[in-house]
C-alpha cells in the first residue's frame, strides 16, 4: 500500500499587486497543506514562509539576484517537496516554474488582474507549459492559447 501524503502547494508571487491577489487563495492553502514565497520588501508579508530577493528586468543586478533565487528555489523545492504550483507572476516565479517543469509537478497560472488588455511577459513565456492558465479577465482570453476565464481574485 502506497504512503499517500496530502498534496503541498507553493503559492508564489513577486510584491505589490501580484501578491495581494496571491494572498486571496489562503482558503486553498489552509484546505491543503501549503505555503507562500514572495520577495522581501519593506511591506508586511505575514503569509509568506520564504522571501526571495526582489528584482526585476531593469535591474543591473539581475541576473546575480535571480542566480541567487534559483538556488533559494532549490533549497525551498527539496524541503518542502511542493505537488502543486501556483502563482500570479513574476520574476520570483521562474524558478518554480522551471523547477515544476523538471520535476514534472503542475503548475497553475494567474495572469494579473492589472492586465485586462494586454498580455504580460511572465505569462506568455509561462504559459506554454502551464497546466491551467487562468486569466481574469475575458478580454485577455485573446492574448492566451491555453487560457481560461476564471474571474478575479479580488
Amino acid at each position: 500500500m502506497k504512503n499517500k501524503r496530502e498534496p503541498k502547494i507553493c503559492f508564489v508571487s513577486s510584491s505589490g499587486g501580484h501578491w495581494e491577489q496571491l494572498q486571496k487563495l489562503k482558503p486553498l492553502s489552509e484546505k491543503y497543506s501549503g505555503f507562500f514565497v514572495t520577495e522581501k520588501t519593506k511591506f508586511d508579508a505575514p503569509l509568506a514562509k520564504y522571501f526571495m530577493i526582489q528584482t526585476d528586468l531593469k535591474d543591473k543586478m539581475m541576473i546575480l539576484k535571480m542566480l541567487w533565487n534559483t538556488l533559494y528555489a532549490c533549497f525551498i523545492w527539496v524541503k518542502e517537496r511542493p505537488d502543486f504550483i501556483i502563482t500570479t507572476g513574476t520574476m520570483v516565479a521562474y524558478p518554480f516554474y522551471i523547477l515544476s517543469i523538471v520535476f514534472r509537478k503542475k503548475f497553475v497560472f494567474i495572469e494579473t488582474f492589472g492586465r485586462a488588455n494586454m498580455p504580460t511577459v511572465a505569462g506568455k513565456r509561462m504559459e506554454k507549459h502551464s497546466d491551467l492558465f487562468i486569466v481574469q479577465w475575458e478580454t485577455q482570453k485573446k492574448y492566451y492559447k491555453k487560457a481560461i476565464y476564471g474571474g478575479c481574485l479580488y
